[in-house]
């Protein structure tokens, strides 16, 4: 099993801390006669990175929606910092911060200028504050510079440093890293694990599995506006993963009927490309196993891999799910209600 991130992060007790920073309980949305969300459960630990899943169509953006008040509920209930959360509850979103699709600023001001315009319709910011987020968003030396000259990444960097003008307890993002380069991507994992390692709770909706799995400390996913899974990643992921072993190419028979004991009802596969490689749908920690049961049979691998998959998961969670494609990259966001 991988180390805990959440200890290695500065996290003192995890997922098992007190109170919610976010609840929704029976949340109901329709446009027309198309329901997006049809009872939404969610329940978001205080002080950790929660990564919010679900293939396009499955009621992601509409959740978000919800959440900062920009549309409202057909039924169910949301709790925000442990408190309802309604209509008349706009003034509360002073302590919770959003990056909601793409962020809009005046393209013939400067980043700065931008922030400080930000800065004066909302609660007061203490002086410095800008600049401090403009250099933990890494737009410092870029500050003075007219948003129109900006690139996509650097919009998006300085969305996230408006979102934490007000230094919210509570942070919303919607595909935070859309239009970032790989450095960008990696520069912004660590400052949300920063902010996560402070006591702030920071909510990622987002389809890009790989750098989910890398980010969040929870994990909930939606299909066709249900939740169908919730809870801290590791523990999700300690029966999902697969063990790869590669044999000679004339023994992959052989050692695939030997290996079905271990995973039965299809849960050996060969690759299909000839080159010997076998996947066994076990636990990580059941490796030794399934060379030792090769071993048995005569039949000695040459190669030995194990590892987690939370795609695995999320397809076979979200499966039949007709609201839209599962494809992706990084942060990216096919068009329509997610």
């Amino acid at each position: 099993m991988a180390p805990d991130r959440r200890a290695s992060r500065g996290y003192s007790s995890g997922v098992t801390i007190d109170g919610l920073a976010l609840a929704t309980r029976g949340l109901v949305k329709r446009y027309g006669a198309r329901p997006a969300l049809a009872g939404l459960d969610l329940s978001v630990p205080s002080g950790v990175v929660y990564g919010f899943l679900g293939p396009n169509g499955a009621g992601k953006t509409t959740t978000m929606r919800l959440l900062t008040g920009l549309i409202h509920p057909d039924a169910g209930s949301i709790e925000v910092l442990g408190r309802p959360f309604g209509r008349g509850d706009r003034h509360r979103l002073f302590e919770v911060g959003a990056l909601i699709e793409s962020p809009s600023f005046y393209p013939y001001l400067s980043g700065l200028e931008n922030l400080r315009a930000l800065a004066a319709t909302g609660a007061p910011t203490p002086r410095g504050r800008i600049e401090e987020l403009l250099e933990l968003v890494g737009l410092r030396e870029r500050a003075r510079d007219k948003l129109q000259t900006y690139s996509l990444g650097m919009k998006q960097r300085l969305g996230i440093a408006a979102a934490l003008l007000g230094d919210p307890k509570l942070l919303l993002l919607d595909e935070p890293a859309n239009g970032l380069d790989p450095a960008g991507i990696v520069a912004m994992r660590e400052t949300l694990r920063h902010l996560a390692s402070t006591g702030k709770t920071v909510f990622v909706s987002s389809h890009v599995l790989g750098e989910v799995q890398q980010l969040a400390d929870v994990i909930g996913i939606i299909a066709s506006g249900r939740l169908v899974r919730e809870g801290p990643i590791e523990q999700l992921l300690q029966g999902e993963g697969e063990v790869r072993v590669r044999v000679a190419a004339d023994e992959v028979e052989p050692a695939r009927l030997a290996l079905a004991s271990l995973a039965p009802d299809g849960g050996v596969t060969a690759s299909g490309d000839d080159d010997g490689w076998l996947t066994v749908r076990i636990e990580t920690a059941r490796a030794a196993e399934v060379n030792r049961t090769l071993a048995e049979a005569g039949i000695y691998a040459s190669g030995l891999e194990a590892g987690s998959d939370l795609e695995s998961l999320f397809l076979e969670l979200t499966r039949g799910d007709g609201s839209g494609s599962h494809e992706g990259t990084f942060f990216g966001v096919a068009g329509g209600t997610r």
